[in-house]
């Protein structure tokens, strides 16, 4: 699986984002998928995963309530839905692919797309 994220850029605090990683092999719809950040001088965390069927959905309590992740598999594409952004939402946002939504969410996927820049202004 090669995955390709995009849809970052530089948006005013309060405002909204949608990502997108576009994924590449015919077993999309069997991997489960997520998304991480890694902010200038930090360390690369958790921000939500979905399973294969999307009837399961994880986040970081940071981004509850503001963040939403989904998934597209008739076009082998993840989503975030990203609104009321704050500045400390700064960051590269990657997205990760693996059978299992354990490893997912643990951050050792097997696959990573190379990241897509988020920044808020304030």
């Amino acid at each position: 699986v090669q995955l390709q994220a995009s849809g970052g850029g530089l948006v005013q605090a309060g405002g909204s984002l949608r990502l997108s990683c576009a994924a590449s092999g015919r077993t999309f719809s069997r991997h489960a998928m997520g998304w991480f950040r890694q902010a200038p001088g930090k360390e690369r965390e958790f921000v939500a995963a979905i399973n294969w069927s999307a009837d399961s959905t994880d986040y970081a309590d940071s981004v509850k309530g503001r963040f939403t992740i989904s998934r597209d598999n008739d076009k082998n594409t993840v989503y975030l839905q990203m609104n009321s952004l704050k500045p400390e939402d700064t960051a590269v946002y990657y997205c990760a692919a693996d059978y299992s939504l354990s490893r997912v969410r643990a951050g050792t996927s097997n696959y990573w797309g190379q990241g897509t820049l988020v920044t808020v202004s304030s």
